[in-house]
């Protein structure tokens, strides 16, 4: 059974999505913008900043279920600019030291409010 997650520790949905949803053992979370829990966009600050933020986003989410990023088994990370993949994998990196999970890194034309990156993850609590 379906079980929305919602949590004010990333920034709302504001559209006709979830942050996240489970079906009790796996979490697929939204796409994750850089953006913080009270809604500053930070598209202006370097694709480092806007990746940690992005990922600082799925982490309050797992955590909302009580998982954390060792439970990710599927990362998808969008990118406005594939120049910045390496500026982006640098700071993906801190997120996922020890077993990281697999990973799809695509361009894409544009984002959402102009951000240059979009993250979402899949996780298991078993």
């Amino acid at each position: 059974m379906k079980h929305i997650i919602d949590t004010p520790d990333a920034p709302a949905a504001v559209g006709a999505y979830s942050q996240a949803t489970t079906d009790g053992s796996i979490v697929f979370t939204a796409g994750q913008l850089p953006m913080t829990a009270d809604g500053e966009l930070l598209d202006d600050e370097s694709i480092t900043v806007q990746t940690r933020q992005s990922l600082e986003n799925v982490s309050a989410i797992l955590e909302e279920e009580g998982l954390n990023t060792e439970d990710v088994l599927k990362v998808t990370v969008y990118l406005d600019d594939i120049d910045s993949f390496d500026e982006m994998n640098e700071a993906y990196k801190e997120y996922f030291l020890d077993n990281p999970p697999a990973r799809s890194a695509v361009e894409v034309s544009e984002l959402p409010k102009g951000a240059g990156v979009e993250i979402e993850a899949v996780a298991s609590s078993e």
